[in-house]
């Protein structure tokens, strides 16, 4: 990307703020493109087990287990526990699209959406494991 890790950031902080400004895009969308930059951008917002586990399972839970707040907030204070996490391994790759595809699309919401799957599928090899912390947080399953 232009601009190298600054440019992208730079990017994804104006996306930010048009999806602060859109009243079309929910909260769940806010979130969403913001567990999908972290989740391509994990040695700097990934760093520890905890921090990836909230990204994966934010992800796992919006795009799997259809969003939803109550959801995100069992996620929040189950991660707030003492949970006993190791980090895995992360993928090769990270996703497909990127920030900037979202920050071209015509529809935000449908934007995120797309990256959100592209990201999530990258981290195929972890479904498993981030299904089971959203079904240990959530009561699912």
């Amino acid at each position: 990307m232009a601009g190298g890790t600054e440019g992208c950031q730079a990017l994804f902080d104006r996306l930010s703020a048009r999806l602060l400004e859109g009243r079309e895009v929910s909260y769940l969308v806010r979130r969403l493109a913001v567990d999908c930059y972290c989740l391509q951008h994990p040695d700097r917002y990934c760093v520890s087990a905890k921090s990836l586990a909230a990204h994966l399972t934010g992800a796992c839970w919006a795009l799997e287990f259809g969003g939803g707040e109550p959801g995100l907030k069992a996620l929040q204070s189950w991660l707030n526990g003492r949970v006993p996490l190791a980090k895995p391994a992360l993928p090769s790759s990270f996703g497909a699209l990127t920030v900037a595809d979202v920050a071209a699309a015509d529809s935000l919401a449908e934007g995120v959406e797309a990256w959100a799957r592209s990201t999530w599928e990258a981290y195929a090899g972890l479904h498993p494991s981030t299904r089971g912390w959203v079904k240990a947080a959530t009561g699912r399953g």
